[in-house]
C-alpha cells in the first residue's frame, strides 16, 4: 500500500469510521490478496470515503488528467499527491481518450491492486438504481479478476447533492459487500458483457434493496 494512501487510511478512514460509525457487512468476501474490482451503486460523493475507509485494501481511484498535468508548485503537488496515492489518470474526451482509463486499470489489477467502479456511471438523482453500463465487467474479463457488489445504503443522507462535507450523522450508512462475481468464461462480447452486467447490478439490488430501474441514469445537471 503506497505510503500516502497509508497515512491517509490512518487519518482520514480512522476519522470516518469513528465519526460516522457505519455499518459494514461481508468484509469476508474481500480476498486479502489479488486483483478485484468494487462495483457498487452511486449515491453520493462520500461513497468513495466510505468504502475506502470499511474495507482494507489499497483503493486505486480514477483521477482527471488535470490532477497529473499541471505546472508550477500546484502542478507539482498534484502530481506527486496522486502518484502517492496511487490514483488511475482519467483522460478527458470520449473515444480512445476515455478507454485510457480502462488501460491503465489493467495492469493495476493484474499486480495485485483493488479498483472502485460505479457501473451507474453518475450518482443516482432519485436514489433509485439504474441499469449498469457494462465498463466494470469488460475490465473483469480483460484483467481476469472477480467483481465484488457492494451496496451503498444512506450515504446520500450524510452528504446529498450539493453538500460540501458530510455532515456528523452516526450509525446512518451501512456498506455491504457481497460474494465475488467470477468472470472466468465469460465472453468480451457485447451479449455476454450486457449479461455479467445485468447480474452485477442484480446483485447490488439485492444488497441495497433499492428500486431498479432498466434504463441508464440521466446525467447529473451542469451546475454540479
Amino acid at each position: 500500500m503506497p505510503l500516502l494512501y497509508t497515512i491517509g487510511k490512518l487519518t482520514v478512514g480512522n476519522v470516518m469510521m469513528l465519526g460516522w460509525r457505519p455499518r459494514v457487512e461481508g468484509l469476508e468476501y474481500i480476498p486479502k490478496t489479488g486483483g478485484v474490482i468494487f462495483a457498487g451503486n452511486h449515491l453520493s460523493v462520500a461513497d468513495e470515503l466510505f468504502l475506502g475507509s470499511a474495507q482494507p485494501r489499497h483503493l486505486a481511484f480514477w483521477a482527471k488528467s488535470d490532477y497529473f498535468n499541471g505546472t508550477g508548485v500546484k502542478g507539482w503537488f498534484n502530481r506527486t499527491l496522486m502518484n502517492g496515492l496511487g490514483a488511475i489518470r482519467v483522460e478527458r474526451g470520449g473515444g480512445r481518450a476515455a478507454l485510457t482509463a480502462f488501460d491503465g486499470a489493467i495492469p493495476v489489477l493484474k499486480a495485485g491492486d483493488a479498483v472502485a467502479i460505479y457501473p451507474e456511471g453518475t450518482r443516482s438523482p432519485d436514489g433509485r438504481l439504474y441499469r449498469g453500463r457494462t465498463g466494470a465487467a469488460r475490465l473483469a474479463v480483460a484483467a481476469g479478476v472477480p467483481i465484488i457488489p457492494v451496496g451503498m445504503i444512506g450515504t446520500e443522507k450524510v452528504q446529498p447533492i450539493g453538500q460540501v462535507l458530510p455532515k456528523p450523522a452516526r450509525g446512518v450508512v451501512t456498506v455491504k459487500f457481497g460474494k465475488p462475481i467470477d468472470p472466468e468464461g465469460r465472453g468480451d462480447d457485447r451479449t455476454s458483457l450486457r449479461q455479467l452486467t445485468d447480474e452485477l447490478m442484480a446483485e447490488i439490488q439485492k444488497l441495497t434493496g433499492q428500486e431498479y430501474v432498466p434504463r441508464y441514469a440521466p446525467a447529473k445537471p451542469a451546475k454540479e
